[in-house]
């Protein structure tokens, strides 16, 4: 019976129980038109006029589950933006699981559905996986690593390269959901809130921008937060970047929990947000757009990129100034 609701290394070892493991979990849950699980690779049609890009990522949170998300969905979302924001619409996944000997066959199984739910509401196949089980004490439960693949059209330039002096930045909505809803789901600090991560697409959110006039930049502010996106562009433009406190949105039960234990709500991941580097002029129209889906009711424009040092700047509620530091220590590791 244990080995019926538990992962066994034997779920690893090519035999039966690998086969009936991918058959009744992963091939079940993620199954589409273009999977064949009995071949070693799959061929991709090319998109004409359109520019392929690809991607990579892998992830480890801690806990697997969490309020508004898991390991599943996060995966999905994660590299499915990561294409989102460099102006690529995703179009395959592949899935690499690393099972650690004794997870529940049920939360295998809720977080592989999880992920199936979560690649047809983006829009993306998962074509080609690989599964391995490791010895008890090994892995943290569950490790996924994802590729993705999508394509952009010939004529969207989106760069840092392409950052001026004015541009103003916005992001798509509040700041440091998932980080403390990972936090808080941990319950290591024995606090309560009713926090939910962020997790989602957000190709709504880049699809109108990416060939659009005056959209220099885009990125998904995760690990490191919206201050860290804030340091990247100010090492790669060699220009001062401002941040207006006033105006970062951040949740109140996310604000309390960061007063309570010292975080900074600035350096906190997100896992559903945008940040857009624009021209001014543009602003409103972007924030329009942004305003008008209900991914983006809580857009804001939060900054400025001056000529200037490379230095980030945050102008806080009372009207002074303090320098936001490049980020040394990770304050919340195992978070995606």
């Amino acid at each position: 019976m244990i080995e019926d609701r538990h992962i066994t290394l034997a779920h690893g070892n090519g035999g039966r129980r690998m086969r009936e493991l991918i058959d009744e979990v992963f091939a079940y849950h993620l199954a589409n038109a273009a999977l064949d699980v009995c071949v070693d690779a799959v061929p991709l049609a090319l998109a004409p006029d359109m520019i392929p890009f690809m991607t990579t990522d892998a992830f480890t949170v801690q806990p697997l589950e969490f309020p508004g998300g898991d390991i599943g969905t996060l995966a999905v979302n994660g590299t499915v933006n990561d294409l989102a924001v460099s102006g690529a619409t995703a179009r395959f996944l592949t899935l690499n699981a690393i099972i650690e000997e004794g997870l529940e066959r049920d939360c295998l199984d809720r977080i592989i559905r999880s992920l199936g739910n979560a690649a047809r509401a983006a829009g993306v196949q998962v074509i080609a996986g690989d599964t391995k089980v490791v010895p008890r004490g090994q892995g943290g439960g569950l490790y996924l690593a994802t590729t993705g693949v999508g394509w952009r059209a010939q004529d969207c330039s989106l760069s840092m390269s392409q950052i001026r002096s004015g541009d103003v930045i916005l992001v798509s909505g509040p700041v440091g959901d998932h980080g403390v809803a990972v936090l808080l789901a941990r319950q290591e600090f024995e606090l309560k809130g009713d926090v939910s991560s962020d997790c989602a697409p957000v190709t709504n959110l880049t699809s109108p921008l990416a060939a659009m006039a005056g959209v220099r930049f885009m990125r998904d502010p995760t690990r490191g937060g919206i201050a860290t996106v804030a340091h990247e562009i100010a090492r790669a433009t060699s220009m001062t970047v401002r941040l207006d406190e006033a105006a970062l949105p951040v949740r109140p039960a996310v604000r309390s929990v960061c007063r309570i234990l010292g975080y900074d709500p600035y350096y906190l991941a997100c896992e559903g947000r945008v940040a857009a580097v624009v021209a001014p002029e543009n602003a409103e129209e972007i924030l329009h757009i942004w305003r008008a889906l209900p991914e983006g009711e809580e857009a804001r424009i939060i900054g400025v990129v001056n000529s200037g040092n490379a230095r980030v700047v945050l102008t806080t509620e009372i009207g002074g100034e303090r320098i936001l530091g490049e980020l040394e220590d990770d304050p919340l590791p195992r978070i995606c």
